[in-house]
């Protein structure tokens, strides 16, 4: 089961500081870690703090990272100013709901997974225009996938479990790689949902998944 259970790989791969700060580098505009500082007085409180992204501050935050657990967005769906790395799926925002996926994970073998975005480079809110942009320019759909197998590659990931968050990314995902990796859809962490729900939701998909 998931909590406390098996998923599909086991251990997470290793992480060292140098490889850690090397994907910061390389992916932090896009990407982050599926790790979030404790809920505050509400619900969405410190959300977006990135202290917790942190290893000098957070000195256990490598051991808790697991790149064998890959969940995936579609595209950054806003700028908030300016790309803080990490800051993608932490947004302080009032109106993002990134602290649903934090409750939903929380206690959990998700905790710690690699989050990134299949399409890297197209800021848009509205997710069918990212569909309808994609149709017409199917070259761009093809060079991200690329970028995200040679991403996988750099966080060193093995035989991964990879979610993704909603409809379109899932469509993408598993229309180019559906017979090189096991893919588990959730629902987006917009759905309009409770918080409990949500977290029910994901437990059942990813219990569902590792039956199979």
């Amino acid at each position: 089961m998931i909590l406390g259970g098996k998923i599909r790989n086991g251990k997470s791969g290793y992480m060292d500081l140098e490889k850690f700060e090397f994907i910061k580098e390389e992916y932090g505009h896009c990407a982050s870690w599926a790790i979030w500082k404790e809920v505050g007085e509400t619900p969405k409180s410190n959300a977006g703090d990135l202290n917790i992204l942190d290893p000098k501050i957070n000195k256990n935050l490598l051991s808790q990272l697991r790149p064998n657990v890959v969940l995936v967005g579609l595209n950054l769906s806003r700028n908030d100013g300016e790309r803080i790395p990490f800051a993608n799926f932490h947004s302080s925002n009032s109106y993002a709901t990134d602290f649903k996926i934090r409750f939903a994970l929380s206690d959990t073998k998700l905790w710690g997974g690699y989050m990134t975005d299949i399409i890297k480079e197209h800021e848009e809110l509205h997710s069918q225009s990212v569909v309808r942009y994609l149709k017409k320019n199917p070259n761009v759909e093809k060079q991200n996938i690329e970028i995200f197998l040679e991403e996988l590659k750099d966080i060193g990931t093995e035989n991964p479990t990879i979610i993704a968050f909603g409809n379109a990314a899932y469509s993408i995902l598993t229309r180019h790689l559906k017979d090189e990796y096991k893919i588990l859809k959730v629902y987006h962490y917009a759905y309009r949902i409770s918080k409990e729900k949500y977290k029910a939701h994901v437990k059942s998909v990813v219990l569902e998944g590792s039956l199979r």
